[in-house]
């Protein structure tokens, strides 16, 4: 049985192309305060509930790397499985505050494909929606994939 699906080689994707990744996931508090404490981000929105109950906010922040990796770790089973390697991101605007317990769904358009002769790099642009719909994050990402039948066992 294969791990990856069939359709995301090199040869696959197609400029202009628009997919909707089928899962979602909720931010939690863990998340959060996992990954914001380990790279002590001190920002007082990340980590003080007390001060942030008194923003217009309301509430802590969740650090915008959260709300990225979530998007991109959502698009990777459609867009990178057979990547031979992680070559850029860029252009990472982060659109909309995300809060404990909103829900991030991920959405991808295949910008550009180039033939590198040891696979192909692909340029995809990834955006993140909370439930409301509202864009909370958009970034640029170039993915070195595989061709079909390079590197099979």
């Amino acid at each position: 049985m294969a791990l990856t699906s069939a359709n995301n080689y090199f040869e696959d994707f197609e400029v202009g192309q628009k997919i909707r990744h089928a899962r979602g996931t909720t931010i939690d508090e863990v998340e959060n305060q996992l990954l914001t404490k380990l790279v002590m981000n001190t920002a007082q929105g990340h980590w003080n509930e007390d001060s942030m109950s008194k923003s217009p906010y309301g509430q802590r922040l969740v650090f915008g790397f959260i709300t990225a990796s979530m998007v991109i770790g959502l698009a990777t089973q459609d867009t990178a499985e057979n990547a031979i390697k992680e070559l850029g991101l860029n252009n990472l605007k982060f659109k909309k505050p995300v809060f404990h317990g909103d829900t991030v769904y991920a959405y991808t358009q295949v910008l550009a494909k180039e033939d590198t002769g040891e696979g192909g790099v692909v340029t995809f642009k990834h955006w993140g929606l909370n439930q409301k719909k509202a864009v909370v994050f958009e970034g640029e990402r170039q993915v070195l994939i595989k061709k079909r039948g390079e590197g099979e066992a």
